[in-house]
């Protein structure tokens, strides 16, 4: 069974976390610098997030849209959700085929280690679900 009960939960946490990074000292900055367009594609639920890693902001749009991204993902919202936990290596998952990447994944590559900032501001946006889940 999925950890996401639907898209409206995927939206509410795994783009949480990329609008909470927009505040977020340490890794804000880092993301915003990437100045890229990268779009998540997830399945179980289906849904997409893209975001829009700017100097000028970390942008998040829910659903589909016209923006062409730089960097495309695809993967199990479980994936997500791990990922976000510090429990999923995405290049591992790359190298396993469990996600399917678009674009220079060498740009992803790099996210990764300035993403790890966000991984507490995460745990504390699932925190209330996790607490009904147990």
């Amino acid at each position: 069974m999925s950890y996401f009960t639907d898209a409206a939960e995927v939206y509410r946490y795994l783009g949480g976390v990329f609008r909470a990074a927009n505040d977020e000292p340490t890794a804000g900055p880092a993301l915003k610098d990437a100045d890229i367009i990268l779009r998540l594609d997830y399945t179980n639920p289906d849904s997409s997030i893209t975001v829009a890693l700017k100097p000028e902001g970390i942008e998040v749009i829910e659903g589909e849209n016209d923006l062409i991204p730089d960097v495309r993902l695809a993967m199990s919202a479980d994936n997500g959700n791990k990922f976000w936990r510090g429990e999923y290596n995405v290049a591992v998952g790359l190298a396993k085929g469990q996600v399917k990447a678009k674009g220079p994944v060498s740009k992803i590559l790099k996210l990764i280690p300035i993403s790890k900032p966000l991984f507490p501001i995460y745990k504390n946006l699932v925190a209330e679900k996790d607490a009904q889940h147990s």
